[in-house]
């Protein structure tokens, strides 16, 4: 019996993992949820430490720099306040679409 199960055994192992490399290259592979998200907005909130109105740029306490809107009105932002900025990629460039104070 045993010198039957173990041949057995082997050539279901070895038949098996030829149908598993098959199966795997059948359907290409979907794209990460990560980069369908980046375009969606986002929020961080933050200290400033940089901010020009002239060239449309606030930049927080973590180094980022966002590009403010052209349409973009000064609520009143100074440097060392806490303020909220919603974002969202476009390219490489940070794209601040709100800022909310406080």
């Amino acid at each position: 019996m045993r010198k039957i199960l173990i041949p057995l055994a082997l050539a279901l192992i070895a038949g098996s993992s030829g149908m598993a490399f098959a199966a795997s290259t059948a359907t290409p592979a979907a794209k990460p949820a990560a980069i369908s998200s980046m375009a969606t907005p986002q929020s961080i909130g933050g200290t400033v430490k940089a901010f020009d109105l002239k060239s449309h740029s606030l930049t927080l306490n973590n180094g980022i720099a966002y590009t403010l809107p052209s349409t973009f009105k000064d609520p009143g932002i100074k440097v060392g306040q806490k303020l909220t900025v919603q974002w969202k990629m476009n390219g490489k460039a940070y794209d601040a679409t709100s800022v909310k104070l406080g």
